[in-house]
C-alpha cells in the first residue's frame, strides 16, 4: 500500500511515518485552504494571511489525523494487538496492524475509537473558537473553526461503511459477529468498500464536467484509494491465513547456489547474476562457512569500469537478524521481516550453517497453492502477484 516513507517521530511507543504521497496532498490542502476555503469564509483579509492560515490549517490537520490514528493504536495496544506504527499517506493516515483482531468486539472498539476521538476533538476546537471569537485575531479564530469542522468531517467520512474505513471495519465486526467467519465478513466488507470507491470515482467525473475541478480531484483520489485498499485488505487477510503456522522448512528449497569469497565483482556478475538470474546470492568461505549475502543493489554501488579491481568481500553484507531466519520460523514472520527490511529474500540458517534461501516469490507460490487446494481463489477481488 505504501511507497517510500520517512520516519517523523515516536509517540507512546508508536512510530509516526509519512508516505511520499502525503507531501503532494499537503500542497493541495494548503492551496485549497489559501485560495478557496478561507477567502470565502473570512473575506477582506490580506492575501498573505490566507496563505499562513492554509499552512497552519494543513499542519493542524496533520496533527488531527495523527491523534485519530493514535487512538486506534492505543485501543489495539490495550488488547495486545501488535501495531507497526502510524503512516500518513494520500488523504489521511492508517494505523498499521501486525495481525487481525481476536474477536468482533475488539475490531469494533478499535475501529470506533478513531471517529469518536475526532468528534471529541472537533467539539474541543469548537469550544475554543467560540471563547476566542472577538478576542483573538480573525485568522487565528478562522483556523480553529476550520479544525472543528474538519475533525467532524473526518469522523463522518470514516464512519461510512466502506472497508477499510473505520465504518467498514465496524460493518465487518457486525458481519463477523453474526456469521462467525472473519474471512467471509472481510470479503463482503471489501466488496462494499470497492463499490463505494467506484461511486466516488463516478461522482468525481460528474464534478469535473460541471466545472468543480478541485472537488473532482479529491473525490477521484479518495475513490481510487478506497477501491484499491478494500481489495488489498482482503488479499492481506488471505495472505496471513495461508502463511500463518507454516514453518519455513516445509517448503524451503535446499542446496542453494552459493558464491565463494575472494572472487572479483566482475566474476560475480558474469558467472552468477547473468547465469542464474537471482537477485541475491549467499557468500561462503572454506566450503560451507557463511560469510553473508550479496545482491544486485550491492553491486550497483561499484562503477562498472571498476568491477575487475574490486572483490566481493568489499560489498558482502554479513549475517544479521535482518537477512537471516531459522528453518522453524513461521512463514508469516518471514514475510514481515522481508517487508520491514525491503529485502527480496532471506537466508535460512541453523547455527550459522546455510540451509536454503527463501524468497518472496516462494512465499507467494505457497499462498497460491494453498488457495487453489482450498478453493478460495475465486473469492479474491483480484489475483495475487509476485
Amino acid at each position: 500500500m505504501f511507497g517510500k516513507r520517512l520516519r517523523l517521530f515516536k509517540i507512546f511507543g508508536f512510530e509516526v511515518r509519512i508516505d511520499a504521497s502525503w507531501l503532494l496532498i499537503a500542497i493541495l490542502v494548503i492551496w485549497s485552504l489559501a485560495t478557496g476555503v478561507f477567502p470565502r469564509q473570512f473575506r477582506g483579509l490580506p492575501t498573505g494571511d490566507y496563505w499562513w492560515m492554509g499552512v497552519a490549517g494543513a499542519f493542524a490537520l496533520f496533527g488531527s489525523i495523527v491523534f485519530h490514528e493514535l487512538c486506534h493504536s492505543l485501543v489495539a495496544n490495550h488488547y495486545q494487538l501488535p501495531m507497526r506504527g502510524i503512516t500518513l499517506f494520500i488523504f489521511g493516515g492508517v494505523a498499521e496492524m501486525g495481525g487481525e483482531p481476536q474477536s468482533p468486539k475488539i475490531e469494533f472498539l478499535m475501529a470506533i475509537a478513531g471517529p469518536v476521538s475526532s468528534i471529541v476533538l472537533g467539539f474541543i476546537f469548537y469550544g475554543i473558537g467560540n471563547a476566542a471569537a472577538g478576542h483573538w485575531p480573525r485568522p487565528v479564530v478562522g483556523v480553529i473553526a476550520y479544525l472543528a469542522w474538519i475533525n467532524w468531517i473526518l469522523a463522518a467520512f470514516n464512519l461510512v461503511p466502506a472497508f477499510p474505513l473505520d465504518g467498514g471495519r465496524v460493518l465487518r465486526s457486525a458481519l463477523w459477529h453474526f456469521h462467525g467467519d472473519l474471512r467471509r465478513a472481510t470479503r463482503l466488507a471489501s466488496r462494499i468498500g470497492s463499490g463505494f470507491g467506484i461511486l466516488l470515482i463516478l461522482f468525481a467525473v460528474y464534478q469535473f464536467f460541471y466545472g468543480y475541478f478541485v472537488s473532482a480531484v479529491w473525490y477521484f483520489l479518495i475513490g481510487m484509494f478506497i477501491r484499491g485498499a478494500s481489495r488489498m485488505s482482503y488479499e492481506q487477510l488471505l495472505l496471513r491465513d495461508a502463511l500463518q503456522g507454516q514453518p519455513i522448512r516445509q517448503f524451503m528449497r535446499p542446496n542453494p547456489v552459493t558464491v565463494p569469497s575472494g572472487i572479483s565483482i566482475r566474476e560475480l556478475v558474469e558467472d552468477y547474476f547473468y547465469r542464474y538470474h537471482f537477485r541475491m546470492f549467499p557468500v561462503v568461505a572454506d566450503g560451507d562457512k557463511l560469510e553473508g549475502c550479496v545482491s544486485a543493489q550491492d553491486v550497483k554501488r561499484i562503477p562498472r569500469e571498476e568491477w575487475e579491481q574490486h572483490h566481493i568481500e568489499e560489498i558482502v553484507r554479513p549475517p544479521s537478524n535482518t537477512n537471516t531466519i531459522g528453518p522453524d520460523a513461521d512463514a508469516l514472520n518471514a514475510l514481515a521481516k522481508m517487508r520491514e527490511s525491503g529485502a527480496g529474500g532471506l537466508l535460512v540458517t541453523d547455527h550459522e550453517h546455510l540451509l536454503a534461501i527463501i524468497s518472496l516469490k516462494d512465499l507467494l507460490k505457497l499462498v497460491s497453492t494453498k488457495l487453489d487446494l482450498e478453493g478460495n481463489r475465486p473469492g479474491l477481488p483480484r489475483p495475487l502477484h509476485g
